[in-house]
């Protein structure tokens, strides 16, 4: 068995993306230093929250594809990881 977690096919790409919210925080740091419109920096705030769940999903894609398939393939029933997962799911939600 494998010891990597689903994301490790994605990990570049998904680093990829979190150094480009990263340059979203850090633009809105210089919005807000530079007295930009209000309406303009909620925007860019929602931009940002938006990317972040977009990612969310992705590994909650890569978590059930391969470690709860994983879980049920090695006759562990899986039932742990959906409950787990199923957590995750509903933290997502409320965010």
């Amino acid at each position: 068995m494998s010891s990597h977690h689903g994301y490790h096919e994605d990990k570049a790409a998904y680093l990829t993306r979190l150094k480009r919210i990263e340059g979203q925080v850090r633009g809105l740091q210089r919005m807000i230093d530079e007295d930009t419109y209000c309406i303009d920096v909620v925007t860019q705030i929602s931009a940002a929250t938006a990317a972040l769940h977009k990612l969310s999903v992705a590994l909650m894609s890569d978590h059930l594809h391969h470690c709860v398939a994983h879980a049920i393939e090695e006759g562990q029933g899986g039932g742990k990881k959906i409950d787990e997962a199923m957590k995750a799911i509903g933290r997502m939600v409320k965010s």
